[in-house]
């Protein structure tokens, strides 16, 4: 399973050195006490980390556990050099992208909104513009969506006519991570500001709790997508109910980040990347196909058609596919539930994660009340 823990620093206060020696501390600590490990706890990257300390977790744990083959499995969003998996980077803000979409297609979705199917088109609010905020951003500006607003705290940018995502997050970096001076928007005090903005659809991927009882009835988008967690607090979610609002939950939406973890844990145990085995295979099939087709037809490809037509999957399209699928499943699921139920979309996900586990529960004939004390 995917674990969370956390050292309460703030951490742009250390040096690199400092935060190598906190944080290989913290992973001899979950050593110690056995909790961590490719069959216990797999933790990943969140806030404040990334592939650079989980690297230094790796190391770690495979000084404590020298004849572990399996010791890459203990954690996941390394780099790809240790046995990352292509596309964990950006895996949550293309979660929410696919999640979003696939509830688009729904009628009563669709209904209730007022909006058309698809992405393009779409005015676009996003709160957060780290990892997962980029990324969402990323992915719905080139699926056709205009995104008309972007906070980071402390500022936030917006225009109406759009923001060029690639270019803010260069000028970003440019400056020292801030929005301060950004001449193509307008840029203000606060990243709040921009979860009032007109829009279609509203994207809170920064911290807990930023829509609360006292700015949910200011709230103008038609579809707000959970890309943080618990980004609306449960007075807030009634409010927005209320109010005629679609929300894409959290435990839902923003799991495209666990679902690629579970893919590097997969690939990490099979000591094997996806596509190496059977891509040269695959890539050989089509083109012989084509040759077969062409000599039937007495037409030629053009060179370049048959280079993308007979193309074998690599690793980061198997990682798209399985993500893409796994969203638009879940979504599904949820959505019939809530169908069945007449109820919304957080208590419909909740609904369906009950009724597996006590599916499981049954199957494996465990009590279904609680456990009888010993």
């Amino acid at each position: 399973m995917a674990a969370k823990g956390g050292i309460a620093i703030d951490p742009k206060l250390f040096t690199e050195e400092e935060l190598e020696r906190i944080t290989r501390q913290y992973a001899l600590e979950l050593c110690q006490k056995n909790f961590i490990g490719p069959g216990i706890d797999v933790p990943a990257p969140d806030m404040g980390t990334g592939g650079r300390e989980m690297a230094w977790i790796l190391s770690t744990y495979e000084q404590f556990n020298p004849n572990e083959v399996n010791a890459t499995a203990c954690i996941t969003g390394k780099p790809i050099e240790i046995g990352g998996i292509r596309g964990r980077t950006e895996a949550t803000g293309l979660g929410v992208y696919y999640g979003i979409r696939e509830f688009l297609r729904y009628p009563e979705v669709r209904a209730k909104t007022g909006l058309t199917e698809g992405i393009r088109g779409k005015t676009v609010s996003i709160q957060g513009f780290g990892n997962v905020g980029y990324w969402a951003a990323h992915f719905f500006a080139n699926a056709g969506a205009r995104i008309v607003a972007i906070g980071e705290y402390p500022f936030s940018v917006t225009n109406p006519a759009g923001i060029d995502v690639e270019d803010l997050q260069a000028y970003r970096t440019r400056n020292k991570g801030s929005f301060e001076g950004y001449s193509k928007g307008t840029v203000s005090a606060g990243s709040a500001s921009v979860l009032e903005v007109d829009c279609d659809i509203l994207i809170p991927a920064a911290l807990e709790r930023q829509i609360h009882y006292e700015n949910a009835p200011r709230i103008k988008a038609k579809l707000i997508g959970e890309a943080a967690n618990g980004p609306v607090t449960p007075r807030a979610d009634e409010i927005l109910l209320n109010n005629n609002k679609v929300i894409i939950p959290d435990m839902l939406l923003n799991a495209g980040g666990v679902t690629v973890s579970y893919f590097e844990w997969l690939k990490n145990l099979s000591h094997v990347r996806f596509g190496r085995i059977n891509r040269a295979w695959e890539e050989a099939s089509k083109d012989n196909m084509v040759a077969w087709v062409e000599e039937v037809s007495g037409k030629h490809t053009q060179p370049e058609t048959r280079k993308n037509f007979v193309r074998g999957a690599k690793e980061l399209d198997l990682v798209y596919s399985g993500l893409q699928d796994t969203m638009e499943t879940a979504s599904q699921e949820v959505a019939g539930v809530a169908k069945a139920y007449n109820v919304d979309y957080r208590t419909a996900a909740l609904i369906s994660a009950s009724n597996k586990m006590a599916t499981v529960h049954q199957l494996a004939g465990l009590r279904s009340g609680p456990v009888a004390k010993q």
